[in-house]
């Protein structure tokens, strides 16, 4: 068992370089901010809601009462501005974790007014587990700071302080396909893969759109009159959630698994229209990847010795 402990230890506490870190930083930083702008006049809109409709769920389920109308929009903008120092990477001891806490909070009051947005779950998590870690210890304000002063090096070398939140972040990324899965067997069964139920869930998404006057997909209307595509489909996307922990344990494997999530993801959007937009620019699966690499593919070549 000590064995087992020890590979396991020096599995998730690899050592990984600062860079890779931090382009992860930037990536899922990156686009947290662009999203919190994006929505931001949609996420303040709730403080003009009737106090009736209310229902506070996670963290914000402290409150007994909606927030003033001045505090959601401050603590929205307060956000943004987290968000641009977790990017940028300046004093992010402070603005890391600061920036974790208040996505998680404002994406969860405007989810307390009516339907939530399972999107966010995974960019909020990614998030977290970044404003924990030392992200920041390369390509940000903080590091070239770093580099100014008379005793530091030039670049940090690599270490396992940059591998456990990679780490991590594939680990939340899985664990949430395979919830996905489970929730799937416990609800239908091997039926989910056998029977008609995929075909019907989207047939039944595309007519409620419609009849709601909301974007649907003329795509997913046209393929649900052909029942044989459906039961392979879904066997699919099951497997493909299931397995996905198996991506932790093989590098040829965890590029199998983010091939297939970012077609389980299109095929989603061109048959529902419902968009998925975090994995399916890639940034969700960022972690698996070195992208330090991308760094060196850009370097032209030197010639050789004629």
């Amino acid at each position: 068992m000590r064995r087992l402990l020890d590979r396991l230890d020096r599995a998730f506490f690899a050592e990984a370089p600062a860079e890779r870190l931090a382009i992860v930083r930037l990536l899922v930083g990156g686009f947290a901010l662009v999203y919190l702008c994006v929505r931001a006049v949609h996420l303040q809109r709730v403080g003009h809601l009737p106090p009736e409709g209310f229902r506070p769920i996670g963290v914000v389920s402290v409150l007994s009462a909606p927030l003033p109308l001045w505090a959601v929009r401050g603590l929205i903008g307060a956000a943004i501005a987290a968000g641009a120092a977790f990017v940028a990477g300046f004093k992010f001891r402070v603005a890391g974790p600061l920036f974790g806490a208040l996505l998680l909070w404002v994406l969860s009051y405007r989810n307390s007014w009516g339907m939530v947005f399972h999107t966010e779950n995974l960019l909020v998590l990614h998030v977290i587990a970044l404003g924990l870690a030392a992200a920041a210890d390369a390509y940000s304000l903080d590091a070239r700071a770093a580099a100014g002063a008379p005793s530091a090096s030039s670049a940090p070398a690599p270490h396992g302080r940059y591998g456990w939140p990679l780490r991590l972040l594939c680990a939340i990324t899985v664990t949430s396909y395979f919830i996905a899965g489970v929730t799937k067997l416990r609800n239908s069964g091997l039926d989910w893969a056998l029977s008609d139920i995929l075909r019907n869930y989207i047939a039944y998404d595309n007519v409620r759109k419609i009849a709601l006057g909301d974007t649907h997909s003329p795509l997913g209307g046209a393929l649900v009159r052909y029942g044989f595509l459906f039961p392979p489909l879904a066997l699919a996307s099951l497997a493909m959630e299931l397995g996905a922990p198996l991506a932790l344990f093989s590098r040829r494997i965890a590029v199998v698994f983010c091939g297939a999530a970012w077609l389980f993801h299109l095929g989603v959007l061109l048959t529902m229209a419902i968009l998925f937009p975090y994995p399916l620019l890639g940034i969700a699966f960022a972690g698996f990847f070195e992208l330090e690499r991308m760094r060196d593919l850009r370097r032209p070549r030197r010639a050789g010795p004629t």
